[in-house]
C-alpha cells in the first residue's frame, strides 16, 4: 500500500534540492563573486556571495572550523534522515510534523551538497565566471567547498540617529545576511514546527470509536 506520508516527504525534499542546487549552479555560473542584480529595488537583490560556514554568513574561523562544520553537518543530516523516516512511517504523526522536518533535512542536505561537492567541481569565481568540472580542477577538495548564497532583501536600510547608544550615526539593514533557498527551508521547517508544535502530541480518535451517550 502506498504511504502518502513518504510521497509528501520525497516531494518537499526533492522540490527544495531541485529548486536549490538550480539556483545556485545557475548564479556560480553566470555571476562573478560579489556581482548581483536589482529584481525590486530597495528590498530584493540577488547578489553571488559564498559563504565558508553556517547559515546565513555566520562561519568558524581556520581549516579545522571548516572541516568540523562539515563533519557536524553529516552527523546532523544522518540523525535528521533518521528521525525523518521513522516519523514518516508512523500513522500516529502529525502531518505538520512531517512538513516542518522534511524542509529542515532538505536545506540542510542542500548546504551540504555545497560544502561537500563544489570545492572540486568549480573553479575559482574570484576574477572569473566559475565553470562546472573546469579541465584545471576544482578550487578546493571534498569537505572544504564553499556555500552559495544568493537572496538579499535589504527591505530597510538607512543611518540610525546621532543620540543612539553605541551605533550612533551608523549605517543599519534589515535583513542584511544574504541566503539560499536551503536556509530558507530551514528556517521555515524551525518556524513550521515551532507553530504546529501542539498537534505533535495529540492522539488520533480511531475511526471505530463512538462518542458515548449518557441516558
Amino acid at each position: 500500500m502506498k504511504n502518502p506520508r513518504l510521497f509528501s516527504s520525497l516531494g518537499i525534499v526533492l522540490g527544495i534540492l531541485f529548486f536549490d542546487q538550480l539556483s545556485k549552479i545557475y548564479v556560480k555560473t553566470h555571476f562573478l563573486l560579489g556581482e548581483g542584480v536589482l529584481v525590486f529595488p530597495n528590498w530584493f537583490q540577488i547578489v553571488f556571495v559564498e559563504n565558508p560556514g553556517m547559515a546565513f554568513g555566520l562561519e568558524l574561523e581556520g581549516n579545522y572550523g571548516k572541516l568540523f562544520l562539515s563533519l557536524f553537518r553529516i552527523v546532523a543530516i544522518g540523525f535528521i534522515g533518521f528521525y525523518l523516516v521513522k516519523i514518516v512511517k508512523s500513522n500516529q504523526t502529525h502531518w505538520s510534523m512531517i512538513v516542518g522536518w522534511s524542509l529542515i533535512f532538505a536545506g540542510a542536505v542542500g548546504n551540504i551538497i555545497d560544502s561537500a561537492f563544489y570545492g572540486m567541481v568549480f573553479n575559482e569565481s574570484h576574477y572569473q565566471v566559475a565553470e562546472l568540472f573546469p579541465a584545471s580542477g576544482g578550487y578546493s577538495r571534498f569537505l572544504y567547498g564553499n556555500v552559495v548564497d544568493m537572496l538579499h532583501f535589504p527591505i530597510f536600510q538607512g543611518h540610525f540617529p546621532a543620540w543612539f547608544p553605541i551605533w550612533g550615526s551608523e549605517r543599519f539593514e534589515f535583513f542584511s545576511p544574504v541566503f539560499n533557498i536551503a536556509d530558507s527551508a530551514i528556517t521555515t521547517g524551525v518556524v513550521f514546527l515551532f507553530i504546529y508544535q501542539k498537534h505533535f502530541f495529540e492522539t488520533p480518535q480511531s475511526a471505530d470509536s463512538k462518542p458515548e451517550i449518557n441516558h
